[in-house]
């Protein structure tokens, strides 16, 4: 088999032995790939010195597509992000949006428009933008890149009504949907915002923050799941206890 060459953002890994490591990686043309990197964790050798979470890099694989973990032949470190490594809250927005992509995307299902969005996102926390504003502009172009983008317009449903309805797919009029999660309306608003492709930076922080713990729920009802990483990062008690506050 040709070997395929590739720009990737490590999204798992775990330790195979001493000097290798397993590996799951967001590949731009080629989507989630799951790889053993043999002798990665070598000071001298094709991986850089091993594959860090949240990296992103160029690799070189052998792949047969009979088999569930390639043969990872070179890493080439392009972009290593720091700041997630060191703020908490930071940390858990990122590894969210790892956990994300790999819990909503299928293996070798192609999404380059969702790997630019996560490496954009990684960037924009780098350079210091605020977290949640950050992770709630990926949240919406993850669901909606795999067909699960929420309704978002409240058209003229009253204030006092508005529900959001993980079944029927968005907001809802709770008088028609009883069993609806019931919403306020500036996190409808925000929804909206975000939806239409406007800047999360400009809406209420609080109301960013209610927005993305309603799109965790709603993410958990899809995947039949809970969703571990993001509870912890959209969940401000769990942040202050883990912290020590």
């Amino acid at each position: 088999m040709p070997n395929v060459i590739e720009q990737a953002i490590c999204i798992r890994q775990w330790d195979w032995s001493e000097t290798s490591q397993t590996v799951s990686l967001f590949c731009r043309a080629t989507g989630i790939m799951r790889g053993l990197a043999k002798g990665a964790r070598r000071e001298r050798g094709s991986f850089s010195g091993g594959i860090d979470l949240l990296a992103r890099g160029e690799i070189v694989a052998v792949v047969k597509p009979d088999r569930e973990l390639q043969t990872l032949t070179q890493w080439t470190l392009l972009q290593l992000f720091r700041r997630p490594h060191e703020d908490l809250e930071t940390n858990l927005y990122a590894l969210s949006m790892a956990e994300l992509v790999h819990r909503f995307l299928p293996q070798s299902a192609p999404h380059e428009s969702l790997y630019d969005a996560m490496l954009a996102s990684l960037e924009a926390l780098e350079q210091g933008e605020r977290p949640a504003p950050e992770f709630l502009r990926f949240f919406f172009t993850l669901l909606r890149e795999t067909g699960h983008e929420p309704r978002s317009e409240m058209g003229d449903i009253p204030h006092a009504r508005l529900a959001f309805d993980p079944v029927a797919g968005g907001i809802v009029d709770l008088a028609t949907h009883p069993k609806g999660w019931r919403m306020r309306a500036e996190t409808a608003m925000t929804l909206g915002h975000v939806a239409r492709g406007e800047p999360p930076e400009l809406c209420d922080p609080d109301a960013v923050d209610r927005a993305n713990r309603l799109l965790t729920a709603y993410a958990r009802e899809i995947i039949g799941d809970e969703l571990l990483t993001l509870r912890l990062a959209v969940e401000p008690r769990r942040i202050r206890r883990i912290s020590g506050g």
